[in-house]
Order: C-alpha cells, then structure tokens, then sequence
C-alpha cells in the first residue's frame, strides 16, 4: 500500500512595503525559506557576509539572509575648519603678501609739532620776559610817582605820541632821512674796509708798515673829528655821511686783518701744496674762515653807524631822527622825544638781525660746537 506523499505547505511572503526602511535601504532581500520554527539543536548559524558597500539601488536577493547592519542615516556634510582656527597658511618666498598701506601704524606727528611749538614759545617768553619786565617798570613807576612823569612819563604816553607822529607823517620823513645816511655810509664802509684788511692781514710787510698808524686812529672817537669835518666837508650830507664812514671803517678792517692773520696755517700749507693760485686760496680757504670773525666787525660797525649819525644830526641837520630827538628837547615835548629814542632802538635791533641772518647764510659750512 502505498503511502502518500506530504506537500510541504507553501510560505506566503508578505508583498514589500513601498516605503523602503533607510535602516535597511542598502541591506539584501532575503530569500524565501521554510517556515521559522525551532532550530535543532546541532544547527549551526549561518556565516556572516561581510558588510556590504553602499550603493545607490537595492542589492539583487541572493544568497542566505544576513543579520540587518545598521546603517547611519545620511545627516548634513560637517562645516569645513574656518581658516581662522586652523592659521595662517605658511607663506615662504617671494610668494609672501605685502603688508598693506592701511595695516602700517600712521606717524605721530602732531605731538612732535606740539612739542616744537611749545619749544618755541618758551624760548620767546625768554627772550622778552626782560623787555616785557622793563615796560612794567617804565609804566608802573610814573604813574606810582616814584619818578617825576614831567620828564619819564608812561610807556603807554609814549606809544600815543609814537602813533601821532607815525599819522603826520613826521616820524616817516625823519626816519627815511637817517637810514639814507646811515646805510650809505655803512655800506661803503664795508666796501672799504674788508678789501684793505685782507690785503693788510695777507701781507705781512704791509700790515707792519701801517700798524701804528691805524693804532693811531682807531683810538680817536669819531664824535671829536665832526667839527673837522664840518669845516672841511660843510654841513651838508657829505660831512655826516663822511662822519659815518670813518666811525664804521675801524671796527671791520680791524676784524678782518684779525681773522686773516689768524687763518689755520695748516689749510693755507695744504691749499699750496695744491698748487692753488692767490685768489683760489682766498676763495676757498681764508675768506670760509675769516668770515664769522668779519661779520662781527660788521655788526659792530651797523651799530656805530646810527648812534654816530643821531649824534651828528643833533649838531647840524634839518631832518632825521636826531633832529627829532633834539628839538622835541628843545620844544618840551617830552613824549615825542622818548618816540624818536624808541624808534632808534627798533631800527638798530632789526639791523642787527639782518646782519645775523646773513652771517649765518654764508656760515652754513661751519660745524657747531657740540
């Protein structure tokens, strides 16, 4: 008798979701097998498939069915490292940037300006603190009666009457005559005077023939050689002008022979193992030298020129700033005289100061003295 045959029952597949788990999206079908039930017990397990890599579509099902890999949900890329955190890229060569005019620190120059102002100021609080000390006193001591203001009256009275005279016109035309004669005969003093005293100071000869002789007059005071000059030369313009140029001749052709007698006699022996000629000797070597020591003398002499000229205009002249001077004397007007005296210190100070400037334009050479 025959026995029959059982059919093995068949397992019904459940039909796939059509949203695929992103857990099991890259993970192999598994394949139809028996029903589950219990595994005897010399059953062994099925090997491990090596992890699959990921790929775009689903992995074709075959093969025995592998226990599920998770798989990490796909999350947003990480932020690159900003430059910042990581540093600067090392930079080596030519290749490195240059710096930028805006990264380079701007230079303190307004504390520097500040300084120099301040500087400039204290020295000219200084140099006027005397002056400034002797217009307190002068004001401060008529009007304190310590002195009669008949005859020192106030600076302030004083600046009135310099006003009035300068608005008439009369300090003007007395000015404008004194400085024609005092700068004319000062300038051909130094005409004079600096050519003779390098040719005097230069050869010795000379300067030992005339050497008393201009000891002679350099001792006797222009002041009492004007009534000579008056009668030989009358009482015009020449006489004062003559009078101005002998009282300044002294002072610049006595510091010239001084400062070429003096010259460095190592310069003048180096200059003529040159082969230098005379006057490229005088150019280059005793004129540089003797410069600062023949500017003195000219200073000397600018101020010898005004105070010799009020003097010879007080004894005979129709205008200038001694003619002011004398007759404001003469006629009381005592404020009016302080002006005119006012006016020859204001004149004799700028002079001075030409003269300085010009001494230091040609004395740019020179080294100062630490």
């Amino acid at each position: 008798m025959t026995t029959p045959t059982r059919q093995p029952h068949p397992t019904t597949t459940p039909p796939p979701s059509t949203a695929p788990d992103p857990s099991v999206a890259n993970a192999p079908a598994p394949a139809p097998g028996p029903a589950p039930g219990p595994a005897p017990a010399n059953a062994q397990a099925p090997a491990q498939a090596p992890a699959p890599v990921p790929a775009l579509g689903p992995a074709p099902a075959t093969g025995p069915v592998p226990s599920p890999v998770p798989v990490a949900a796909p999350g947003p890329a990480p932020d690159p490292v900003p430059a910042s955190a990581a540093g600067p890229a090392p930079v080596s060569g030519t290749d490195a940037p240059l710096p930028r005019p805006e990264s380079a620190p701007a230079p303190v120059r307004a504390p520097r300006r500040v300084a120099v102002v301040g500087r400039w100021l204290r020295a000219g609080l200084l140099r006027s603190a005397a002056i400034l000390l002797l217009l307190t006193v002068w004001e401060t001591a008529p009007r304190a009666g310590l002195v009669d203001a008949t005859f020192l009256p106030p600076v302030s009275e004083v600046a009135r009457a310099w006003w009035d005279l300068l608005g008439d016109g009369q300090l003007g035309e007395h000015t404008r005559a004194s400085l024609t004669r005092s700068f004319g005969g000062f300038a051909i003093a130094v005409v004079i005077a600096v050519p003779l005293g390098l040719l005097i100071g230069w050869y010795r000869p000379v300067a030992a023939f005339l050497g008393p002789l201009l000891e002679l007059f350099r001792n006797t005071a222009a002041l009492a050689l004007l009534p000579v000059f008056v009668l030989l030369l009358g009482i015009g313009e020449t006489s004062k002008v003559s009078i101005v140029v002998y009282a300044c001749v002294w002072p610049i052709l006595l510091n010239t022979i001084s400062a070429v007698g003096n010259a460095d006699p190592t310069l003048v022996r180096l200059a003529r193992s040159m082969d230098l000629s005379t006057p490229r000797l005088f150019q280059k070597v005793i004129l540089p030298s003797a410069v600062p020591v023949i500017f003195t003398g000219i200073r000397l002499a600018g101020a010898v020129s005004i105070l010799v000229l009020v003097a010879a205009e007080m004894i005979g002249a129709k205008a200038g700033l001694g003619y002011l001077i004398n007759a404001s004397q003469f006629n009381f007007a005592i404020p009016q005289m302080y002006a005119g005296i006012v006016t020859i210190s204001a004149i004799g100070v700028a002079f001075n100061q030409v003269l300085v400037t010009i001494e230091r334009r040609l004395s740019l050479w020179r080294v100062p003295a630490a």
